[in-house]
């Protein structure tokens, strides 16, 4: 029986920055011109009752990622009434709820209300400003750094700050040096940071990467590795810690690593249930389900059972033949099915990062050997 480990909500469907690396606005997909603005209240009413029904027919709770767009563009009054409603229903240690926000919009306000709430944040930040501006600017051409940092040290100065900051998330931009990058965020001392490979697949190379066989996100994350590790006293890297358990047999907690499925389902701020939105890269519609379904009149459950979830859910691990006869498999897991699309081959290909995530676990692995 598929279950629902992570809930998605798109409680707005526009955003206050213009990324360019953005899989929504800049990507293939423009479906988010369709959706309205903010999650309407009766949306929310019939969100939260499709989560409560969910709960009730599994042994085990659920994470909910409040994303978009910028979550912070429902507005206080709607997000207040979303949380409320949330953690009146559903406990705090069960089913954490998380924002992911660009800060630009952040104040003491909103984090009284997630402190309330038991709502922790995620701060998306590139680096320092040099690096930030090479993607994250306003509409207007502006830089959003020091909004964001603002916004940092709202969190860091709170009350509840030990709850409320989950770290930061960044896209790797290879412009900027791991070690100038690790070295600004220990600088701000967040408490965590974690990377994201820039967007790309078989057809269209990530930016920076040069071919198939390069390494240049291998070389970068391998150079970061070097900071973490090296570092007596060091910030926590996410991805960095997921796969060096994964090279000590253990599992990875996120998705595309490993061999574990995730339940993931996505709700558009028009209340659709969606597949995994970094599908959104390969082709426009690819997270659409054949039958578009409404949480209005649909449950969750009905999703996960179907037979086109679990197509989706096996497309986390299927790979191919390359993928099967590689050691590293049970590491990597074949990559994000975003990084193996091919017109030609849809998802049947090793990931883009293919020759990156080797050297990288070769490293991992070589270390290990060393001092383990």
């Amino acid at each position: 029986m598929a279950r629902l480990d992570t809930i998605l909500v798109k409680t707005a469907s526009r955003c206050n920055l213009d990324c360019s690396y953005c899989y929504v606005y800049q990507g293939k997909d423009t479906s988010w011109k369709e959706q309205p603005k903010r999650m309407s209240l009766a949306t929310i009413d019939h969100l939260v009752k499709r989560l409560v029904e969910q709960a009730e027919l599994q042994d085990i709770g659920f994470a909910i990622v409040l994303h978009g767009g910028e979550p912070l563009l429902l507005g206080y009054n709607r997000l207040e009434y979303l949380l409320k409603s949330l953690r009146e229903n559903l406990s705090s240690e069960d089913y954490p709820i998380s924002i992911q926000t660009n800060g630009a919009l952040l104040n003491n306000k909103f984090l009284d209300l997630f402190s309330l709430y038991r709502a922790n944040v995620s701060i998306s930040l590139d680096g320092d400003k040099e690096t930030n501006d090479l993607s994250r600017l306003t509409a207007q051409g502006n830089s959003s750094f020091y909004d964001v940092i603002s916004a940092i040290k709202l969190l860091q100065n709170h009350k509840d700050s030990d709850f409320l900051f989950s770290g930061t998330l960044s896209v790797i931009q290879l412009e900027s040096p791991a070690k100038k990058t690790y070295d600004f965020f220990k600088s701000l001392n967040v408490p965590s940071m974690d990377f994201l490979l820039q967007d790309g697949n078989i057809d269209r190379l990530p930016k920076g990467k040069s071919s198939l066989l390069s390494t240049e996100y291998g070389d970068w994350t391998i150079d970061l590795l070097g900071e973490y590790i090296n570092d007596d006293s060091p910030i926590r890297i996410a991805f960095l810690d997921d796969l060096i358990r994964l090279c000590l047999g253990g599992d990875s907690i996120k998705e595309g690593k490993g061999s574990q499925k995730y339940g993931i389902l996505i709700i558009e701020t028009d209340g659709e249930i969606r597949k995994n939105d970094t599908l959104r890269s390969s082709y426009d519609g690819a997270d659409f389900f054949s039958i578009r379904e409404y949480i209005s009149d649909t449950s969750l459950n009905k999703v996960l059972q179907s037979e086109e979830f679990q197509d989706l859910s096996n497309l986390q691990c299927k790979t191919s033949d390359i993928c099967n006869s590689c050691s590293y498999l049970s590491i990597c897991g074949g990559g994000m099915p975003l990084y193996r699309w091919s017109d030609k081959n849809a998802y049947d290909n090793p990931s883009v990062y293919c020759s990156d995530h080797m050297v990288l676990i070769k490293k991992i692995k070589d270390i290990l050997k060393d001092n383990v």
